[in-house]
């Protein structure tokens, strides 16, 4: 039986913000985080419209897949919400994957999404070594993500945390098609 109350969640990690006297909390998401996270999911496309694809179809997407790993939990997954004060301030989801060319399981970080209140704050980046810990305890090698090429800001801050290029996806618009 999993908690309904965050006080009762399982805590990975807390870290101290520099000089603000604030403490980032990671634990596990409950099922009183539903609200919370789904009112974040706008955040994921805060850099821009992203090619392709209408605001309403990747706000569906992403609701879906963390309402769906909230009421079902997997065990090759985690679901983490950060907390500063007390309060919701980011979430993430990340599960197993299997690496194309090798076959080799590791960790893919499907979803990190940061309220306004805590960008800037080191909650993304509390949340990306939350989910590192993670999948390194699994044994994984490595961990994968994906992020739009439009969104400078994130791309800045997983460069910065050590991830680099790997496979670089092309989409091209046909023309007349439907």
């Amino acid at each position: 039986m999993r908690p309904d109350h965050p006080a009762e969640s399982a805590v990975l990690s807390t870290k101290p913000l520099r000089g603000e006297g604030v403490t980032v909390r990671i634990r596990t998401a409950v099922p009183g985080d539903h609200e919370f996270m789904m009112a974040v999911v706008p955040r994921l496309r805060a850099f821009g419209p992203p090619p392709l694809r209408p605001h309403d179809a990747l706000d569906r997407a992403e609701r879906d897949t963390l309402a769906r790993a909230l009421a079902t939990p997997a065990d090759d997954a985690v679901l983490l919400v950060a907390e500063l004060d007390g309060s919701p301030a980011g979430v993430a989801y990340a599960h197993a994957a299997t690496d194309y060319f090798t076959g080799e399981l590791h960790g893919h970080l499907s979803i990190i999404a940061v309220a306004e209140a805590g960008e800037g704050r080191g909650v993304g980046r509390a949340l990306l070594e939350a989910v590192e810990g993670w999948s390194a305890a699994r044994g994984h090698r490595f961990i994968t993500l994906n992020v739009f090429a439009g969104n400078g800001r994130a791309r800045a801050v997983y460069e910065r945390a050590g991830y680099g290029q790997d496979t670089i996806r092309y989409v091209k618009e046909l023309p007349g098609a439907q």
